[in-house]
């Protein structure tokens, strides 16, 4: 651990930047070089790509939230987001010309911007994939998905390959906070992301889908890399692809470099030096019951005082906004001029035009400093002046979530090494 002092890590504002134990047969490592350079050493790179239908909505990403961690959508939110969903289902009709109904335009079909492509099986199937280390399924859409559930999706045909192997009388559930599930059955197969080939990994296959997903054409499923934990596998729970991939890795470690509006990169293995400058901070992190959960140190909003005071959240890259306690959202926010948190657009909204500080907050004795405009979202709508805020209270969600708003601003590091870690750096 590198223990460093008033350390700034801020992202400046032109940066181009977002278990139980299993039997020794399944989750052995190979390392292929073949489509990364470094991987055959230990170490792989992935790069994100773009999801073609991404278009955010503050409403609908708030609500997913919620979903996500089983937790109820309040009425007001959920009001929010059927105004919107049906202002975009206005839109496709007028653009197609239909005059009667049309199919509903699922709610949260833009909200994944980014997506990861990996392969299953021999020979390799092709999915893009969510990189989610806020959970520890690895599930994908399948040919045991029913067709009514596939809108665009590619998916992964166990029969179709001849590495992959049944897991007998293993189920997998996710229950949402709106009471739908996604749920199937488990198969053993390769899995290789970026030139890494777990042989035997569990890939938890999809044989019904919450509409949630049904909708995301372009999202093939999630590779959880949160604790093991929290897989949902039964009567077994799995290891994840971090997990099973350690022993093909140089270290036990991946990171994110998370780019504003642009792709980003995951690295496998290393921890590479010209994504950064100056020290990293390593924090300690509560693997209980399996999220990457650590406690910052305090905030400042703008040029302000640091408060200091202890919050504790989980870093979350499937999670896109910032949420924090309430008070601290409160206090950002009287700093926003025309600032409202808006029950009809589901969350803190303000004059597009309107200046918006920076947010700072605390890793030990370092800092990390988000740019004002990685806090403005964007529209509520397509062409509206109101924009909606990339700090929203986590009061309803239960939990806070330093999701992809803070993990852009910093060059992060998961240390899987036991005790866990997470490391904080200046972005290069």
């Amino acid at each position: 651990m590198v223990a460093i002092t008033n350390l700034l890590l801020t992202a400046t504002l032109g940066a181009a930047g977002l278990g139980s134990a299993l039997p020794p047969r399944i989750g052995t490592t190979v390392v292929d070089g073949e489509n990364s350079p470094d991987a055959s050493s230990g170490r792989v790179t992935l790069h994100q790509v773009r999801n073609p239908s991404y278009r955010f909505n503050g409403a609908l990403s708030v609500y997913k939230t919620y979903l996500k961690f089983g937790k109820t959508a309040p009425d007001y939110l959920v009001k929010a987001v059927a105004k919107i969903q049906d202002s975009r289902l206005a839109e496709a009709v007028r653009r197609r010309g239909d005059t009667g109904s049309a199919a509903a335009i699922p709610i949260d079909e833009f909200d994944i911007a980014y997506v990861t492509p990996v392969t299953v099986g021999t020979p390799p199937q092709k999915l893009n994939l969510d990189i989610d280390t806020g959970s520890s399924d690895l599930w994908v859409f399948s040919s045991h998905t029913p067709a009514s559930q596939i809108r665009g999706q590619e998916i992964y045909t166990p029969s179709k390959s001849s590495t992959s192997q049944l897991l007998a009388g293993h189920s997998w559930s996710i229950t949402y906070g709106d009471g739908s599930a996604s749920r199937g059955n488990v198969y053993i197969d390769n899995f290789t992301v970026g030139g890494l080939t777990v042989k035997s990994q569990a890939v938890q296959c999809a044989q019904q889908v919450s509409s949630s997903f049904t909708s995301e054409g372009h999202i093939d499923g999630l590779v959880g890399l949160g604790f093991s934990s929290l897989n949902t596998v039964n009567p077994k729970a799995q290891l994840t692809f971090f997990d099973n991939a350690k022993a093909g890795l140089e270290k036990p470690v991946f990171t994110t470099d998370l780019k504003f509006h642009a792709p980003g990169t995951y690295d496998f293995g290393f921890i590479n030096a010209t994504k950064y400058k100056g020290e990293i901070t390593y924090v300690p992190v509560n693997n209980d019951p399996g999220y990457w959960t650590f406690t910052s140190s305090g905030y400042a909003v703008g040029s302000g005082t640091f408060s200091t005071t202890t919050v504790t959240g989980i870093a979350d890259t499937g999670t896109t906004l910032l949420y924090l306690p309430t008070a601290i959202v409160t206090a950002y926010y009287r700093g926003v001029s025309g600032a409202s948190n808006s029950r009809s657009y589901g969350g803190y909204v303000f004059p597009c035009a309107a200046t918006v500080p920076s947010f700072t907050f605390g890793i030990g004795a370092a800092r990390v400093t988000i740019p004002p405009s990685y806090l403005n979202y964007g529209p509520v709508t397509d062409g509206s002046s109101t924009c909606f805020g990339g700090l929203q209270s986590s009061s309803g969600v239960g939990i806070n979530i330093f999701g992809d708003v803070a993990l852009k601003a910093a060059f992060v590091v998961f240390d899987g090494s036991n005790p866990p870690t997470l490391g904080w750096a200046a972005k290069a």
